[in-house]
């Protein structure tokens, strides 16, 4: 007979779990270990598939056993279990746990079985206080599902063992150098997150839980096993370290070792709100309970804070002495391996644990970098950032000052204005204050949004002093400007910030470099001086507004005034030219935010972008469309600002372009949306070092300034000269009526395609001028225009369909969008 087959046999039910793994490797020198699971996978060693809750089926696997390996059983392992963290019931406790015990010691009464060993936990025992023991006579009193039907199994096993010798192990809570119990490793990993919740805490902070390190685990067992003959035949063990570290002294060194700081502050909350606050937290991120094990969040449910206080230190004599086992590790001990284990490879470490990951590791998962490097470089870059540009927040107090002292000082002859002031400044000196700390950078946000009032408060309060409207714009832009528009940028993501390339996947140039940048910049810096001029004369503090073309407007007014104060300009409840004085500066803000790959690290900016200026753009141009058909005249710094606003659309469309490009590659690769589009994310790529845009000639830069995915093709030069011609056509050809309101129409529409289509990303849209011009040919005979009219008319719109069928030059890639660029 060979040395194998002469080994006692165990028995392991739930042998292909890692407990069940882990102790068949640690028996195989002295027994020969067989597993029973129900689903064997890769259990290394022979197994039989059995379903617990089914007599029949464990009859089955049984009867195979008995076929193959005779009668005779040394010890039974019962680790099969059902376990989640719920705290709520489960059909599975009873079915599983419970009477699955039954069935398989109803089964096990046709072998010979020297005992059985059955997996308990301590947490049947009713919790004692910090400073008392429990041992294995103290009362029971599970408070949760689980551990309920631990109970309810080990009064199974006294029903139903027979003559079969039985030892419970009470385990405490497991870990090894890579894994430990959920409420340690999601202790851990919240601090390892700086998660809020981290330094919250509604127990007793010196209240703990007993732990036992995977190989004393293993050597309990195994002691158990050799001993089977020399135990009671109803043998029962507390099984763990003695010593059970308090809530607060692990805090402590977790925060010690994951972030070098040894006095991780923890705040006691009230029982009730903390019950609240989980409640909450669970109704807002709902749990499928089957699916807990994936570490699906919440973690911390309701039922977990009335067990926050409760105790759970062992006296383990009884195992010393009988099993002759004692714990050779001690959880503070062994706490650095953990830790070390989950610097070296986070990602591993959350997968290991269960534990839903972080949306910044999640997107380092896809990359080869190490997720605790890329984390190491974000906080080291987030610290010496913060540090160099703290003055942005001095500043900022600075300006707290300031508005608490202006109302005094300029004289706003406005009560409204003055109250606004005093409350944003008594605001502002608040959060930017906060702002001075690293930790606090929502702070910030609620200074820039101080700031945005400030802008906004004189339109809302019509300002009856120039003092009190400049001062607002003046302020309010400055506030912005050093609350966010300063690094670090708050909000950004770790791996957005750290990993990813800065040119899009398959581009040739970089949409949010700063040459790309500076052509809207300049282009809102003339809209907003226009609008302001405009917006003073809206107020009433100033008298006039120059006009050099359009002298005669309504009554004693030129063109500007009569267009500014007419029903249409009226109708708005705010200065309509002080609103897009607004809109202007922040442009010029929403331009400088950020850095040059904020394409994919700052998509809602992007996108906020796009819309002031696409969206309002075409507004503005509407706006300039009604002018003589509505309000019969024209308004020559209301024409320059359009054109402003109009030349700035095709220079932001490619950023636009590129970052609803990332957000597709994003949510194909699975990732979450809406959180991406708040905090960027890592893409396809790899970063390279950007040059120096400006360390080069100012040719060079201005080349790039100017044609950087925008290029003018003869053709749409030509259409934009066409469109201009038709919106004059009264003066130059005589037109009234509908025929110049048609040219006027066409003209400004023809403009507006065409200047959009500069833009190579949108050089498609130029088809629109093929309608513009079937139009133009329509239009003489439906108004009854003169024979040059009609002449001009059709030779315009013969000229726009034909110069919108030539395409014109591209020079650049923008990841596979140019083919459908015809």
């Amino acid at each position: 007979m060979s040395a194998t087959a002469q080994k006692p046999i165990v028995l392991i039910t739930g042998a292909g779990g890692a407990i069940g793994s882990t102790l068949a490797e640690a028996l195989g020198d002295a027994y020969r270990v067989i597993g029973l699971d129900r689903d064997c996978g890769d259990a290394g060693i022979p197994c039989f598939e059995a379903d617990l809750g089914s007599q029949d089926s464990v009859d089955l696997a049984l009867l195979k056993l008995k076929q193959a390996y005779g009668r005779q059983i040394a010890s039974v392992v019962h680790l099969a279990a059902y376990f989640d963290f719920t705290g709520e019931e489960n059909p599975l406790y009873d079915k599983v746990n419970v009477e699955g015990t039954r069935h398989l010691l109803r089964g096990l009464q046709a072998f010979e079985v020297g005992q059985l060993v059955y997996s308990s936990t301590m947490l049947v025992h009713r919790a004692g206080a910090p400073g008392e023991r429990i041992d294995e006579s103290s009362p029971l009193a599970p408070s949760w599902p689980y551990p309920q039907s631990k109970a309810a199994a080990e009064a199974a096993i006294r029903e139903e063992r027979g003559a079969i010798p039985t030892v419970i192990l009470r385990l405490a809570g497991l870990y090894d150098g890579m894994n430990a119990v959920p409420t340690l490793a999601h202790q851990i990993a919240r601090i390892y997150e700086r998660d809020i919740k981290s330094h919250l805490y509604a127990g007793d902070p010196l209240a703990g839980q007993a732990f036992i390190h995977a190989e004393d685990m293993m050597a309990a067992f195994r002691a158990a096993i050799d001993r089977r003959n020399d135990l009671p035949a109803d043998s029962l063990f507390l099984v763990g370290e003695a010593e059970a570290v308090g809530y607060q002294r692990l805090q402590r060194e977790i925060g010690r070792l994951v972030h070098g700081k040894a006095d991780w502050q923890t705040l006691e909350v009230p029982r009730p709100l903390a019950k609240a606050g989980a409640w909450l937290e669970e109704k807002s991120e709902p749990v499928v309970p089957d699916d807990f094990d994936k570490g699906e969040k919440p973690f911390i449910r309701s039922f977990m804070i009335d067990m926050a206080a409760d105790h759970y230190a062992l006296n383990i004599d009884r195992a010393r002495h009988q099993l002759e086992w004692e714990p050779r590790h001690a959880i503070l001990d062994d706490l650095p391996d953990l830790i070390d284990a989950l610097k070296r490879d986070p990602v591993a470490w959350y997968r290991a644990n269960g534990i839903t990951m972080p949306d910044w590791m999640e997107a380092v998962a896809e990359r080869p970098e190490n997720a605790e490097r890329v984390r190491s470089r974000h906080q080291s870059a987030w610290r010496e950032q913060h540090g160099r540009y703290l003055w942005g927040a001095w500043f900022n107090i600075g300006m707290a000052s300031w508005l608490l002292s202006a109302p005094m000082i300029l004289g706003y002859d406005s009560m409204a204005m003055t109250v606004s002031d005093l409350a944003s400044g008594a605001a502002l000196a608040l959060f930017g204050t906060l702002s001075l700390s690293r930790r606090l950078s929502w702070a910030r946000w609620t200074c820039a949004a101080i700031g945005l009032w400030l802008l906004t408060a004189p339109l809302v309060f019509w300002a009856p002093t120039a003092a009190a409207y400049n001062n607002g714009t003046l302020a309010g832009m400055l506030v912005i400007g050093f609350a966010v528009l300063l690094p670090p940028t708050p909000g950004i993501s770790e791996a957005a910030a750290q990993t990813g390339p800065d040119i899009p996947p398959g581009w040739d140039f970089n949409p949010s470099a700063w040459v790309q940048r500076l052509p809207i910049i300049l282009l809102a810096f003339v809209g907003l001086h226009l609008s302001r001029y405009m917006a003073a004369y809206q107020l009433g503090h100033i008298d006039s507004v120059w006009d050099p073309f359009f002298t005669a407007g309504a009554g004693p007014k030129n063109g500007t005034e009569a267009v500014i104060t007419s029903a249409v300009s009226e109708a708005w409840p705010v200065p309509d030219a002080g609103l897009g004085a607004l809109t202007y500066a922040l442009e010029i803000l929403v331009g400088v935010i950020g850095s040059t790959r904020r394409w994919r690290t700052m998509p809602w900016l992007v996108l906020l972008f796009g819309i002031m200026i696409v969206p309002l753009g075409v507004i503005s141009i509407t706006f300039i469309v009604i002018q003589p058909i509505v309000i019969g005249t024209w308004c020559t710094i209301c024409l320059i600002a359009a054109a402003a606003m109009l030349i700035q659309i095709p220079y932001s469309l490619d950023e636009l372009v590129a970052t609803i490009q990332f957000l597709a590659r994003r949510a194909r690769a699975g990732r979450p949306l809406l959180r991406i589009f708040l905090s960027g994310d890592t893409d396809e790529g790899r970063s390279q070092p950007m040059p120096d845009e400006f360390a080069r000639p100012p040719g060079a830069v201005a080349r790039d300034m100017l044609g950087g995915g925008v290029n003018l093709p003869w053709n749409l030069a030509v259409s934009v000269v066409l469109g201009l011609w038709l919106m004059f056509t009264r003066s130059t050809l005589g037109a009234e009526g509908g025929m110049a309101d048609a040219d006027h129409l066409i003209g400004s529409l023809a403009v507006t395609v065409s200047v959009i289509a500069l833009a190579e990303v949108a050089r498609p849209l130029r088809y629109l001028n093929i309608g513009l011009g079937l139009a133009l040919l329509i239009t003489p005979f439906g108004f009854g225009a003169d024979l040059a009219q009609t002449l001009a008319s059709i030779l315009c719109g013969v000229l726009l369909i034909l110069l919108a069928l030539r395409r014109g030059p591209m020079h650049n890639h923008y990841g596979g969008l140019e083919r459908f660029l015809v």
